[in-house]
């Protein structure tokens, strides 16, 4: 997966394992500058010296006082422990530790987390800036994202329960955006940086953009301004497993996320990021094999307490199910290429239990970037060009199977809240069976069927099948037939309206989807049953593919009843496509 660092841009190479590609687009709004308060002293376990290295020591569950004893008489620390699951993290500065651990009665597994030192921040974390806010004016439309999973056409039936809490494991959330901090619980968000739980106030909060880009395509309020989240009535809590200045996500991090999560009640968590320093984990390594282990434990410990994990698949545009070498591995020191197979695992995405999300390009291709795998990936998503928060009150875009897997948590959030008490086992069931098929494109590397394939798994979430095929309030029509739009020629779709008492409304949602290989040919028009035109799309978006986009027009002056036609013309030679369908909702 790609990786970020600190105040860069999200591009392959960098540090730390987050699973985005693009950078942060210029913000609709300019956010202040951020404010570093000071430091605010943690409890130490250990006083920090060079030479410090971070270890899982896996035992039973249970009472692991003779264990954690041992630690200590062996030239250790013991810097948290999670009895619940039998994993310890412990730090020793002595190059024998493990190898001496390894032969202590009850312990089961040892293995480094790192081939770095712990930082010395571990016993003394600053906490993240509080950024200052800025304002956005009012606005709030439709992104072509959330009309592509009928995310907007949910949010008429089911917004979200605010019962249904959604974790996002990520590099923070900034809680105060005011797009985020309507739906946002405090009391249950957490730092778990350096693998144990630090609650202080803000704790939580990003040490990149990622974590909050992430949380307003899960739940952004539906405010009236900025953009708005695939579950917008949910509850979001932040864990901040990323470390500062390098965005790793060490296992002992991640095992505090996910036993955080169960406690804390989470329904489902977002997890876009693989688990550093190891790209793929390999059973045969005595150190991976201890990481893979304590993960595991860790994400079947949610699971039994209720929480759903889904996860990024990873931008390499790798075939997970056929692997081969690693070459971005250990990522915190020297990479170095070797050559694996497909015990290695990506964790958390391929543990038992965890959905497995790939990203799709425009409308439903596969992203150029986005990993693949017979068996492995389970659903897709839209994530290029994801429109989401960024801290300070900003806005800006990003690309990565990490945009393409909060839509799939945002639909798993809608599932959880249209159906309450569902297990996870459960809602995986049904993000499966309500997903819409893709069939595979002309690429040999794509395999399996329509139904499941390599590079879609079961095919793209549907929020509006997630909270019942009701369909939102005011009537609803459709035109699904195909018009060919060829070069400069005009043509139109029609849809007969009954029914609709009245005029139409000054909000009618007019859902395009029009494929076609140089948008900055065509002039799309709503054409009123009198003959009024309403222009959608005047000649804009220059040589980029395909409108998938739900427009709102003030319609107020229209009598309802009667016949709409949507009027595409294209005005230049070369490029062909087609009105593939459309929608209007009264």
């Amino acid at each position: 997966m790609l990786a970020a660092t600190l105040g860069a841009v999200l591009a392959f190479g960098a540090p730390g394992a987050l699973a985005g590609t693009l950078p942060v687009a210029p913000s609709t709004a300019t956010a202040a500058k951020a404010h570093a308060p000071a430091a605010v002293p943690a409890s130490r376990s250990a006083a920090w010296v060079a030479g410090t290295r971070a270890y899982l020591v896996i035992t039973a569950p249970g009472d692991s006082s003779a264990v954690r004893s041992a630690i200590a008489a062996n030239g250790g620390t013991v810097f948290s422990n999670f009895d619940a699951i039998g994993v310890i993290v412990a730090h020793s500065a002595s190059s024998g530790f493990a190898a001496t651990m390894r032969g202590v009665a009850g312990v089961q597994q040892v293995g480094a987390t790192r081939t770095s030192d712990v930082p010395a921040d571990a016993y003394n974390p600053a906490l993240p800036a509080d950024p200052a806010q800025a304002s956005t004016p009012a606005g709030e439309p439709v992104r072509a994202d959330m009309s592509q999973i009928k995310a907007d056409q949910a949010w008429a039936v089911n917004p979200g329960s605010a019962s249904v809490k959604v974790g996002i494991l990520d590099t923070g959330v900034d809680d105060r955006h005011q797009d985020l901090a309507p739906n946002f619980d405090a009391a249950d968000s957490v730092s778990c940086a350096y693998g144990k739980p630090d609650t202080r106030a803000g704790a939580w909060r990003d040490v990149d953009t990622h974590g909050t880009h992430v949380a307003g395509t899960i739940a952004a309020a539906k405010n009236g301004k900025g953009v708005v989240g695939v579950a917008p009535g949910v509850t979001i809590a932040a864990v901040r497993v990323a470390e500062p200045g390098n965005s790793f996500f060490f296992a002992e991090n991640t095992i505090c996320g996910f036993v955080w999560a169960g406690d804390h009640g989470f329904k489902v968590t977002n997890n876009s990021y693989y688990t550093d320093p190891w790209q793929f984990n390999c059973p045969d390594d005595i150190d991976q094999a201890a990481i893979i282990e304590g993960v595991r434990r860790a994400q079947e410990y949610a699971e039994g307490k209720g929480s759903l994990q889904i996860a990024a698949a990873g931008n390499e545009n790798y075939d997970l199910a056929h692997k081969t070498t690693d070459s971005a591995s250990p990522n915190d020191s020297t990479p170095v290429t070797r050559t694996i197979t497909n015990a290695c695992l990506d964790i958390p995405t391929e543990l038992p239990g965890v959905v497995t999300v790939a990203a799709n390009g425009t409308g439903v291709t596969k992203a150029s970037f986005s990993n693949y795998g017979q068996g492995v990936i389970d659903v897709a998503a839209p994530g290029s060009n994801v429109y989401s928060t960024v801290p300070g009150g900003g806005y800006g875009s990003k690309s990565g199977t990490s945009m393409a897997t909060p839509h799939v948590v945002g639909v798993a959030a809608l599932i959880a809240s249209a159906n309450p008490g569902i297990t996870p086992a459960e809602i995986r069931a049904k993000l499966a069976a309500q997903a819409n098929d893709i069939a595979c494109p002309s690429d040999s590397r794509c395999t399996g069927t329509t139904a499941s394939n390599s590079f879609f798994g079961e095919g793209q979430v549907d929020a509006l099948k997630a909270v019942g095929t009701t369909p939102p309030p005011g009537k609803y029509f459709e035109n699904l037939a195909d018009f060919a739009v060829n070069d400069n020629a005009t043509v139109e779709s029609p849809i007969a309206v009954t029914g609709v008492t009245g005029n139409a409304p000054a909000t009618l949602k007019v859902g395009v989807d029009i494929k076609h290989t140089y948008i900055g040919d065509l002039k799309v028009d709503l054409v009123a049953p009198d003959g009024t035109v309403y222009t959608l799309h005047n000649h804009a978006g220059g040589s980029a593919d395909n409108i998938a986009q739900t427009y709102t027009v003030n319609a107020s002056s229209e009598v309802a009843n009667g016949t709409w036609n949507l009027r595409v013309n294209d005005n230049a030679a070369s490029d062909t496509g087609k009105i593939d369908a459309w929608n209007l909702t009264f």
